[in-house]
């Protein structure tokens, strides 16, 4: 037998046996799923292409959208499994579950949705974040879930007094499949302010919440309708057999599998690019984009730009998070593959993205004095509600399609860099090491060298990268079932998955770097005299 053979009969004794791991991740625009074998190398893959919809002003995904999808995406693992080994997928020793962090999900005591999902896209909660913040000392960002409870609160939503429970996606996709009010750390800390030390939700701002909620009179606390955290490697409980029927539609799939902490796309993130210990970031670039980096020590004040969160096993993060980031680029990306189509020429998707981004570097560093904003929607670090894509040039401005497609990667970042330069300029946060993942990534070379031109910092992809979070997730289901007594998250990680691979280094450019720093003096330039206009109005 070749090795190849041998390597598939070993794989196909994993699947039949059991001893494989599942993860599975709700993105913006994919659910994907990823099956591991015990050494963490994925196996099989599923996935489903998904959108978020504008329903009466709210950006949300329909119950049929959420199991729809998870149950396309797991017939389509399945697939991949019995193509590739002949096999039917009936035992896992693990599984996990992560998806996009914060939104508003909220059920009573019946566990009925009360409202439709409210997803991290919507900017609607700018009073509840802004009096949160300044009630806490502490930054509440818009699309946190506890801001969305305040607003609801605030506009007098009759739905809030009936309220039994409220969760992320992730946590309600776990709750539904497992039976277990739970979340990990990680996700949690997107919902409501986590105290590191204590691993758990922050006790005296959960006081000084319910002491705001106290003059409504409602029959629940704060502490009643969150989820229980856990961290990284505790048992969340075991797929039950409801759970197994409404994941796998064929009956196919064994209940009692265990469960690991559900967790969000930051988590995962971290997971899938080892870079949970401090003095690590990663950034995260798709639909939307952030930057997060381990904290070794608190931050000097409150940033309104800046999010706190936590790794999966707890430890305090700085997390720089924009609304907007590939959507508009794509845009225009699918406006040149129409017009190919129009002249007959069927080309390549991704060499299409190939050659667009190359050309990017071939532009002038400043972009040739273009400017372009991405806001598909608000976007919170610069303090717009609403989106409105746009792009804008002077007459003597150098147009041409490097210059163009050089501004639209540029613009893609514009925000986050706003945010990075906050912890690395006024902050002094240290990194020694930023890993890259996600679509704006996946053409080799160019998303790493805007990336760093922006922050100023070699960017680094490992090659498994391009799996994502639901890799990430697939990890932490095998951290919890795999993990040595006393063995921490990020010795797991570096040790037994990564085995000290380094992946492929952009080094920031100098020119780049000047050019970046030019482009971001007119975007913010230009968001200044947009302010002023809609304040004058």
């Amino acid at each position: 037998m070749t090795e190849r053979e041998v390597e598939t009969v070993e794989r196909k004794d994993e699947i039949v046996s059991g001893k494989t791991f599942l993860g599975i991740e709700f993105g913006s625009t994919r659910i994907k799923a990823v099956l591991t074998d015990a050494d963490h190398t994925p196996i099989a893959s599923g996935s489903h292409e998904w959108e978020n919809r504008l329903d009466h002003g709210i950006w949300t995904y329909t119950m049929d959208d959420i199991w729809g999808g998870l149950q396309d995406c797991y017939r389509d693992l399945k697939k991949d499994v019995k193509e590739q080994y002949g096999v039917t997928l009936t035992k896992i020793r693990a599984i996990g579950f992560s998806a996009m962090m914060h939104g508003y999900l909220a059920f009573d005591k019946a566990g009925e949705l009360l409202v439709p999902f409210r997803t991290w896209r919507n900017t609607i909660t700018e009073e509840a974040a802004a009096a949160l913040t300044k009630e806490f000392s502490y930054n509440i960002p818009q699309r946190w879930s506890i801001a969305h409870l305040y607003q609801a609160m605030l506009n007098k939503e009759e739905h809030v007094k009936d309220i039994a429970f409220f969760t992320t996606l992730a946590g309600f996709i776990h709750w539904k499949l497992t039976g277990e009010k739970v979340l990990g750390v990680g996700d949690a800390s997107g919902m409501f302010p986590i105290d590191s030390n204590t691993k758990d939700y922050d006790a005296a701002m959960l006081d000084k919440f319910d002491a705001l909620a106290e003059p409504y009179g409602f029959d629940w606390s704060l502490r009643d309708i969150l989820p229980k955290v856990l961290v990284a490697g505790e048992n969340a409980g075991t797929l039950t057999a409801e759970g197994a029927r409404l994941l796998d539609t064929d009956g196919e799939l064994e209940a009692g599998i265990p469960v690991c902490p559900p967790e969000g796309d930051a988590g995962t993130g971290m997971a899938a690019t080892n870079s949970v210990a401090v003095r690590t970031g990663n950034v995260s670039a798709g639909t939307s984009v952030f930057a997060m980096i381990v904290l070794e020590k608190a931050l000097k004040n409150v940033h309104t730009e800046i999010d706190l969160v936590t790794t999966p096993s707890g430890e305090a993060v700085a997390m720089a998070h924009c609304n907007n980031c590939t959507s508009d680029l794509n845009a225009w990306v699918n406006l040149f593959e129409e017009f190919a189509n129009s002249f007959g020429m069927k080309i390549d998707k991704n060499e299409l993205f190939s050659v667009l981004y190359n050309k990017a570097l071939e532009g002038d560093a400043d972009c040739g004095g273009l400017l372009a904003y991405n806001y598909f929607s608000g976007e919170g670090i610069t303090a717009f509600d609403e989106g409105r894509p746009l792009f804008a040039r002077t007459p003597d401005a150098k147009f041409n399609l490097a210059n163009f497609m050089r501004v639209h990667l540029f613009t893609a970042l514009g925000a986050l860099k706003d945010g990075l330069d906050i912890l690395l300029k006024e902050e002094g946060v240290q990194i020694d090491k930023m890993y890259g993942h996600g679509g704006l990534f996946k053409t080799p070379v160019v998303g790493q060298r805007i990336m760093a031109a922006a922050i100023d910092t070699p960017v680094s992809v490992m090659e498994t990268a391009g799996e994502g979070g639901a890799w990430g997730i697939a990890l932490l289901a095998a951290y919890m079932a795999q993990k040595e007594e006393g063995e921490s998250l990020a010795d797991y990680l570096n040790e037994r998955v990564f085995g000290g691979q380094e992946g492929v280094t952009e080094n920031p450019v100098p020119a780049d770097v000047e050019g970046f720093d030019q482009f971001l003096k007119r975007y913010n330039e230009g968001l200044a005299i947009e302010r002023a206009a809609v304040e004058h109005l």
